[in-house]
């Protein structure tokens, strides 16, 4: 049975079926409860009073209130305008429109108060506020003031006279006859023990805060409760799966302690030490693991998760390692391959690019299960690889790959279903979100082996690229290697960013004797897998690239990276840079 929040939006006094069918359109607001919750963006400080002497144009919007004294049109043509003096004890302040004179012109009338509402500007030596909002100064105005919510709105909403203030003036309508029928969804326990305010409250004050704590309030109130019901939701789905998805229980821990005393070339840190007994106890469990092992790059993931594979491998399972590219696939096999030779472990890699002769007999290996490591990228998702008894499956820069991709990795096994180790080096928003809520265990290695340098990271600006040229050549002076990458490939008509193309001739003409690689998306994986490894194997100096190589190439010997426009880069692949 549909609610009060279900009413149509037609039927809101003063919106009707065509408004109604633009708000649908534009922002997607159907009923009363897509109104209440299509939240403002951003709030306007009408709390306080400005006096016109303090203002200068490194102010947000300010209010004034002041007596409008002259008013003349000024110049001609396209740079005709319309100035307005405005004055209050302390000084005077131009007001200046462009658009709209004749409709500003018969609105303003001199000697009279009036309030004022804008961003202050500099123009030459003088400070104005260009097409402010202005309107009589009233006794309604006297009072402690408030936050003028703003809403997203669209051209079309503002040329039918539905911007943001006419969509606050819908919420006002809307709210003053249903905050009564909002219903408490929190327990009143909980409630009492957090001092949240009600569901109502939140609901008023997110839209008409009175004050930045009534504000805060309301925006606490609101992402508690999603957060709550979202982890709910997820600690009950968490649940399920523990007790429909049973592990295999693995104990074994010869091969781990022959591969520690006897073959593993450094000390392991205390993180690591610590991460493995988490990752060990999942294994012994009974219970499928599905655990998030998150690290800083340089921090010893990739030997963590083969020392666990031991524990499978020990038992006479098997174990894959899936990777996002195939230079980082390959990167994993040359790291794993001489620890698995010595304890006698039959390892492999399967990619895109593995010869169909190569690829039946890694087929035939794995069902008859003799091959316990495979490495590979998404090829290991193909329906015709299947193993005998997949024990543990790894799956690094697990935010490169979906849910659904996951669960196929699953499904390889017929009799039980393998344990799940997902890496990252990067927290990312959805990493955050499966770890904060729920959906996955956590570990996390905290801390870098002996000897490894921290990374030093500094902002320049383009006027200091002959300084940053400098110190590049210093460090290939010094035999290191060096990556500059850039958001675009080519010019852009909407963009004005620096891109790969321009990048490389300016390069190449700063560093004539340095040999250089380029390597980007539209590049054939033959063409981008060779540029690639020959920046690995030091033939090239410097490697310019875009985003491609967020993921995988590992150079020891590459000490700078130079990210052009890193505005346009997302934290997260900042952090994976």
């Amino acid at each position: 049975m549909k609610g009060f929040f279900d009413t149509r939006l037609e039927f809101l006094k003063g919106v009707g079926p065509q408004k109604s069918a633009l708000l649908n359109k534009e922002l997607e607001i159907f009923t009363y409860g897509d109104l209440i919750q299509y939240y403002p963006f951003r709030y306007e400080d009408r709390t306080r009073f400005y006096i016109i002497k303090e203002i200068d144009d490194q102010l947000p919007n300010v209010q004034i209130k002041g007596i409008l004294k002259n008013i003349e049109i000024v110049g001609g043509g396209s740079r005709k305008r319309l100035v307005a003096h405005l004055r209050d004890s302390t000084g005077t302040i131009e007001l200046v429109w462009f658009k709209g004179i004749k409709w500003v012109l018969k609105k303003l009338q001199p000697g009279v108060t009036y309030l004022v509402f804008g961003k202050p500007t500099r123009y030459g030596k003088k400070i104005n506020l260009v097409h402010p909002e202005i309107e009589v100064f009233t006794s309604s105005h006297e009072g402690p003031g408030y936050l003028q919510p703003v809403y997203h709105t669209s051209e079309t909403l503002k040329n039918r006279f539905l911007d943001s203030k006419a969509i606050s003036k819908l919420q006002k309508q809307l709210l003053t006859i249903a905050r009564s029928r909002i219903s408490e969804t929190l327990p009143a326990g909980l409630m009492t023990e957090l001092g949240l305010t009600s569901k109502a409250d939140a609901l008023w004050h997110i839209h008409f805060p009175q004050d930045s704590s009534k504000l805060n309030q309301a925006r606490f109130r609101l992402k508690f409760e999603e957060l709550f019901y979202v982890q709910l939701r997820l600690l009950k789905l968490k649940l399920a799966r523990t007790e429909k998805f049973k592990g295999k229980i693995f104990k074994e821990t010869g091969l781990i302690n022959e591969f520690y005393y006897n073959h593993l070339p450094f000390q392991l840190t205390d993180a690591q030490k610590r991460v493995i007994r988490e990752i060990y106890a999942d294994l012994k469990s009974g219970n499928q693991m599905n655990r998030l092992l998150q690290g800083d790059v340089g921090s010893g993931k990739t030997i963590v998760a083969f020392i666990c594979m031991l524990a499978v491998i020990g038992a006479n399972a098997q174990t894959a390692l899936m990777a996002p590219t195939e230079i980082l696939a390959e990167q994993h096999y040359r790291g794993l391959e001489p620890y698995a030779r010595r304890l006698g472990v039959e390892i492999n890699i399967l990619t895109g690019s593995t010869k169909k002769s190569t690829r039946i007999i890694l087929h035939e290996q794995l069902l008859n299960g003799s091959l316990k490591i495979l490495v590979g990228t998404h090829a290991l998702l193909e329906d015709k690889v299947q193993f005998k008894s997949l024990g543990l499956a790894v799956i690094d820069e697990q935010h490169r790959f979906g849910v659904a991709q996951r669960a196929k990795l699953w499904s390889k096994n017929k009799n039980f279903f393998p344990h799940v180790l997902v890496m990252t080096a990067t927290p990312i928003p959805r990493t955050l979100a499966m770890t904060l809520y729920g959906d996955l265990d956590v570990s996390v290695i905290d801390e870098l082996p002996p000897g490894r340098k921290t990374i030093e990271t500094v902002h320049r600006y383009d006027q200091n690229r002959l300084k940053v040229f400098g110190f590049v050549r210093r460090q290939i002076a010094a035999g290191r290697q060096i990556y500059f990458v850039y958001p675009l490939i080519e010019e852009s008509a909407k963009m004005d960013l620096k891109h790969l193309q321009d990048g490389y001739e300016s390069i190449s003409r700063a560093f004539p004797e340095v040999p250089v690689s380029i390597v980007h998306g539209k590049m054939k994986s033959k063409d981008k897998d060779y540029e690639m490894q020959r920046f690995v194997k030091g033939e090239t100096r410097i490697m310019v690239a875009t985003t491609v190589i967020e993921v995988g190439v590992d150079v020891a010997n590459a000490s700078v990276m130079v990210i052009e426009n890193s505005e346009r880069f997302g934290l997260a692949q900042l952090h994976q840079l």
